[in-house]
């Protein structure tokens, strides 16, 4: 029996019904995850009723879209201010209800056809074009700025102006890079399942791809379910457990995973300024508040808060030498150990990268009178956190070549003392 009839069944009686579920499923935990930590982060408080709207904004940069600020305060004053920045919870819940999703009507076939895997896809894909348009259009809201009773309240009573500030979800790049983000989460779910079926044409790469990313997989999810743990501690030990639950439900793989590159050995620049924070540990936030643009590495954090950071550099270590290992378990005993090194290094870099992309954040508000920039005193700040990108990938490529070797030397190892039995 072909690849095709074998398969073609299984994918074809999942039809409508089932993407529409896979969708839903999706955006109901994402909207549970963004609602419940705003609320932890107090946006219930927001004028206007505007709640409903910042979940629906959240959960659209958290596939990648983009939400414009935009500001009017009449003719003798001006606001403005930009954003960008991925709640990478909301992001990594959406990613694995739609992997699940995905993965789940064709698990029990070894080999798929594309037609029916591409059929699969492209319902979910429909449906999920007409979730983004709907959040798009939902991710709107306005609200005025109160002045208070200060200098800057005088002037605005004087001259008759009154702030406004609002967002708005940029539509058609919000469809387009939802979709782009719809058809990686596809095709990483694809690559990291050992369960899920494969086009015959494609069956050449299985032994030499899914190992490599499964182990990133693995890897991303072990350093979020360590900092899930380390916030639960601090929750519990520490006190401000609603600040550090909201951390949790919108940015603990930011937090996760901006640590493990920094544990690598990776640059960050950042700035903090004005009444806003990183949505993350207060010592980046104080590491990173001083006048100019500032540096976020293992060598700052331990010179501000003493030398217990080096714990991330021993983290790394052991998580990547584990999975290497792991990855080297899971693949033919025929291939060698500088092919496991290279492509330990290969996927991690390209993991790395992706970090990159989607950890940096760009965020600034500010408010001018007559010309005068920045007198909201209190309403004005930026916060930036970029990295740099070349000396990040060539690091991550080093270690994965060194932990590649030395993982893959451990299990040929194993598996000669077992009698060359294999896994």
């Amino acid at each position: 029996m072909s690849a095709r009839t074998s398969s073609g069944p299984a994918v074809s009686r999942h039809g409508w019904a089932q993407a529409l579920v896979t969708v839903l499923g999706a955006l109901a935990a994402m909207g549970a995850v963004a609602a419940l930590g705003l609320w932890a982060a107090g946006a219930t408080d927001l004028p206007g009723d505007a709640f409903p709207q910042v979940v629906a904004a959240t959960v659209v940069t958290a596939v990648g879209g983009t939400v414009k600020l935009s500001g009017d305060a009449g003719g003798l004053a001006g606001t403005e201010g930009g954003l960008a920045v991925i709640p990478l919870s909301v992001t990594l819940t959406g990613a694995l209800v739609i992997g699940w999703g995905f993965l789940r009507p064709p698990r029990h076939h070894a080999v798929a056809g594309a037609p029916e895997l591409g059929g699969w896809a492209a319902r979910i894909a429909a449906l999920w074009l007409l979730a983004l348009l709907g959040l798009a259009l939902a991710a709107r809201h306005t609200f005025e700025i109160s002045l208070g009773d200060g200098p800057l309240g005088d002037l605005g009573d004087l001259f008759g102006f009154r702030p406004v500030v609002g967002f708005s979800a940029d539509v058609p790049l919000t469809v387009l890079i939802g979709l782009v983000w719809l058809a990686g989460v596809l095709l990483v779910s694809l690559m990291v399942s050992r369960g899920a079926p494969l086009p015959g044409g494609l069956l050449g790469f299985q032994a030499s791809v899914r190992p490599a990313a499964l182990a990133m997989v693995r890897l991303l999810l072990a350093s979020v379910v360590i900092a899930l743990v380390v916030a639960l501690f601090v929750a519990a030990t520490r006190g401000h457990p609603v600040e550090t639950f909201a951390v949790m439900l919108l940015g603990l793989p930011n937090v996760a995973w901006l640590a493990l590159t920094v544990g690598l050995g990776a640059t960050w620049d950042g700035r903090v300024e004005g009444p806003f924070g990183l949505p993350m540990p207060q010592v980046l936030d104080e590491v990173l508040r001083t006048p100019d643009v500032s540096e976020l590495n293992l060598g700052t954090l331990v010179e501000h808060d003493g030398g217990r950071w080096w714990w991330l550099l021993v983290a790394d270590a052991v998580l990547l030498l584990t999975i290497a290992f792991v990855m080297a378990a899971l693949s033919p005993p025929s291939v060698r150990i500088w092919q496991h090194a290279v492509r330990m290094g290969v996927a991690l870099a390209l993991t790395v990268l992706m970090i990159c992309l989607m950890v940096r954040i760009s965020a600034r508000i500010g408010l001018s009178v007559l010309g005068i920039g920045d007198l909201g005193e209190g309403l004005s700040g930026e916060v930036l956190l970029k990295p740099r990108l070349w000396s990040a990938l060539g690091l991550a490529l080093l270690w994965g070549l060194a932990a590649g070797f030395t993982g893959a030397s451990v299990a040929h190892a194993t598996r000669r003392r077992r009698g060359g039995t294999g896994h």
